[in-house]
């Protein structure tokens, strides 16, 4: 009995749909256009938080970049020489920083490079520690990388990338051979392989990298400027917690501080930052970004479940002599609230499950563009924001088909037939 008067309702309510179509598309595209829009957002800024976040972690979440630096009110009276990092600190930190697992000093510099049948300019050369290619994750594609024998003997020795081999026409694969590197000679005992960031981290272009041990930094500029890069423990350290990074940072700085004879008062001659820190950032930004676009979709949303109940108003008033007449022959007013009820739903329902239609073709449509390092590539609706999408939509069906169903519900059947 019962699923016999709710298909009854629910036929009913169809066919007055379709005796309106034209009104009742009308009346859910404010539906539509809201549905269409939080699933193609959602998508869009899930897939562009992971094409981030994905560029973080190939920098690496845990690391953490150290570097001297002149206190903003001494610039002027104190030299930049004096800030810079050495192997005091850097040693200090290693043996006191219960924080640090690895850490690394290194130095850029710009190189004129040569070999037997090229000479380029403007050759970026990183001037490394052994611990740096397992802190930033490099992989030797052939021969060996920098070890620790190399930096303490001041060894003239390098790597070089693919792009290397190919743009100073090392004939020979690179091992073994020979290049140049202001005019001091250095022997290519590995070929590394080129890290590309992407175009948001300065990547994407095909340059020549050469690494060499650290201490031939002094022989390839007179002013170098040594950096270290640090690899967090990520697990049992005391430090570890909430804000365990910011732990991190204080514990460093105690020791250079220390190292360097800081008074209390005195400004930090050096500077630091955390890549987890931006992480962070950038995951508020993206949350943020989809409060505020969600925000705006569920105006939208809000204008179409007004539009819905406006419309659903119009159709109790047009409909009043018929509502009497079933009043009038019996008719339960449960059935009447129902019947108007469930036509608000299935309107809503309906523009719900358009807009889904529509929104996963815009998310294939970004996924379809043949681009690199296009940040919509993995883009995707989740399921949650399925089921949030039906959800809401049945929920505005619901709050705004009620007034116009009890008011249905309510008419006197007497008055309803005397209606013009």
């Amino acid at each position: 009995m019962l699923f016999r008067l709710s298909a009854q309702t629910v036929f009913s309510a169809i066919t007055q749909m379709w005796a309106n179509k034209a009104r009742a598309a009308l009346t859910t595209l404010g539906i539509i256009i809201g549905v269409w829009a939080i699933t193609a957002v959602i998508a869009a800024i899930g897939s562009l938080n992971g094409w981030v976040m994905k560029g973080f972690e190939e920098l690496g979440a845990n690391k953490l970049e150290l570097w001297g630096q002149v206190p903003e009110g001494q610039r002027g009276r104190m030299s930049w020489q004096k800030v810079k990092l050495n192997q005091t600190d850097a040693d200090a930190i290693r043996q006191h920083a219960e924080s640090v697992d690895l850490l690394a000093l290194y130095a850029n510099e710009s190189c004129r490079a040569r070999t037997a049948y090229e000479e380029k300019g403007g050759v970026r050369v990183t001037a490394i520690e052994a611990e740096w290619l397992e802190i930033n994750n490099r992989t030797i594609l052939e021969g060996q990388p920098i070890q620790p024998s190399h930096v303490e003997d001041a060894l003239q020795v390098c790597l070089i990338n693919e792009h290397g081999v190919e743009e100073l026409r090392l004939d020979n694969g690179g091992v073994g051979e020979h290049i140049f590197l202001n005019d001091h000679r250095f022997l290519i005992i590995g070929i590394i392989q080129t890290k590309d960031l992407g175009p948001m981290f300065g990547g994407g272009e095909a340059r020549a990298e050469v690494y060499v041990p650290f201490p031939m930094i002094y022989k390839l500029d007179r002013w170098p400027w040594p950096q270290a890069t640090i690899r967090m423990k990520t697990e049992g350290s005391e430090f570890l917690g909430k804000d365990w990074t910011k732990n991190v940072e204080e514990e460093i700085r105690f020791i250079l501080r220390n190292v360097r004879g800081l008074k209390p008062g005195e400004d930090d001659t050096f500077d630091m930052f955390v890549i987890e820190s931006i992480v962070d950032n950038m995951r508020k930004i993206g949350d943020g970004m989809l409060m505020g676009a969600s925000v705006m979709v569920g105006i939208s949303l809000l204008v179409g479940g007004i539009g819905i109940m406006n419309i659903m108003l119009v159709s109790v008033s047009e409909r009043t002599r018929e509502i009497g007449l079933r009043k009038a022959v019996g008719a339960n007013p449960l059935v009447i609230l129902l019947q108007f009820l469930i036509e608000a739903v299935i309107l809503c329902l309906g523009g719900g499950l358009l807009g889904l239609v529509l929104g996963q073709l815009t998310v294939l449509g970004m996924t379809s563009v043949d681009q690199e390092n296009w940040p919509f590539a993995d883009a995707q609706i989740p399921i949650w924001a399925i089921v949030l999408a039906i959800g809401f939509s049945a929920g505005v069906g619901i709050v705004f088909g009620m007034w116009p169903a009890v008011k249905a519900a309510r008419l006197n059947p007497i008055e309803a037939l005397r209606h013009e």
